[in-house]
């Protein structure tokens, strides 16, 4: 049974035995992988131990503390914070064996196949069709703002396998081979000038039965566990105090008191204490999801990011005053990770920022999680639930 002291022995001898100041950042975190201390709780074998998923703080602070740099979990987001939970919980031995191991040294980067043009809010009402056909099934529809498509070697698929099912039952759900043919990735243009996002068309795609992903039509399940850790990943991200978008902030406040108003400086404190508010939540979020249960913290997490990002860059504006007019650069370019994460200027954050009330559920769609799941409100009252999809008016 392993517990705090042969965690920390076991880092102790994987710094000994493959010094990470003498190789890629890829190759040790590959013999980290096989040390099982990747992802603990995993079983030996995928990065894991079996162990408690509450010692992989342990993991980290020793990693730390022998200045082994951090995870840079912005090379492959969406793999590591929701690929591989969804892997290790639905997936076949097959699917674990094959896909966790280049997914957590970010030699595979993945993205999400979900939202449509039809199907944003309403995930379940998604149109994307997957005919079986023999020991494969082909794929035709449309997918939207899908984040690193074009980087991504594998993707999370959510298809409609049943349309004579109920919306919610007639899913299926694959991995599926971004360099399959009939994939075409385009960029989408932002407001900031960048293509962060992209729309995926899948034109008679053909994905082997073996790349499905639990029973056909459980496809609803296995997404929930996606779009539970999606939100854990994206609103309770570990920050120190002061740190982000914030930290910036104050940063400027502390330099150039000739800008500060008391008006300013109200808001800021009540900014500041937001964030510190949302920290502090966060961790209870994180714990939940150390112990295999992501739930609605991290909408109300999400959903709290959203909002102090989006005020936290109006006041930075505010606080740059005419210097904020100017744009460092519009250029058309693809970029290489979310943008949230890049060092730009204060306008291309603001505008950045815009859409954090949209992406990985938007603030309406959480609030409804939140009174449903949380404060348990009587739910609105729908049709479209009882009906097959089929049937459902577009």
């Amino acid at each position: 049974m392993e517990d705090h002291d042969s965690i920390r022995a076991r880092v102790r001898d994987l710094v000994a035995r493959h010094d990470p100041g003498a190789m890629t950042q890829r190759e040790f975190l590959g013999h980290r992988f096989d040390a099982g201390l990747a992802w603990v709780h995993a079983p030996e074998g995928l990065g894991g131990l079996g162990a408690s998923r509450a010692l992989q703080p342990v993991v980290e602070e020793e990693l730390e503390a022998a200045g082994v740099p951090r995870l840079n979990g912005a090379r492959n987001p969406i793999g590591l914070g929701m690929g591989a939970p969804t892997v290790l919980a639905h997936g076949t031995d097959e699917h674990r064996a094959r896909f966790l191991r280049p997914l957590w040294t970010g030699e595979d980067v993945w993205c999400q196949l979900f939202s449509e043009p039809g199907a944003g809010s309403d995930l379940a009402g998604l149109a994307t069709r997957a005919v079986r056909d023999g020991d494969a099934w082909v794929v035709n529809g449309q997918k939207v703002w899908t984040s690193l498509a074009h980087h991504a070697r594998w993707a999370m698929l959510l298809t409609r396998t049943d349309p004579d099912a109920l919306k919610h039952q007639g899913m299926t759900y694959f991995i599926l081979d971004m360099r399959a043919p009939g994939v075409e990735v385009r960029p989408l243009r932002q407001a900031t000038g960048q293509a962060e996002f992209n729309e995926v068309f899948l034109n008679d795609v053909r994905i082997p039965d073996t790349m499905r992903v639990a029973e056909p039509g459980q496809g609803w399940t296995v997404a929930t566990t996606t779009l539970m850790n999606e939100r854990v990943a994206i609103g309770a991200a570990a920050a120190p105090r002061e740190g982000g978008p914030l930290g910036e902030l104050m940063t400027l406040w502390r330099e150039r008191p000739d800008l500060r108003t008391p008006g300013l400086h109200y808001r800021l404190v009540r900014l500041w204490a937001r964030a510190e508010a949302s920290r502090i939540g966060n961790e209870r979020s994180r714990q939940a999801s150390a112990a295999g249960k992501p739930g609605p913290e991290g909408s109300a997490a999400k959903l709290a990011y959203a909002a102090l990002a989006q005020d936290t860059s109006r006041l930075h504006l505010e606080l740059t005053g005419a210097d904020a007019l100017t744009y460092d650069d519009y250029t058309f370019r693809r970029s290489n990770m979310t943008g949230s994460g890049e060092v730009r200027c204060t306008g291309f954050h603001y505008l950045r920022t815009r859409a954090n009330s949209i992406e990985g559920g938007t603030n309406e769609v959480l609030r409804g999680i939140i009174a449903d799941r949380v404060l348990d409100l009587p739910r609105e009252p729908r049709t479209d639930t009882r009906i097959p999809w089929k049937d459902i008016p577009r």
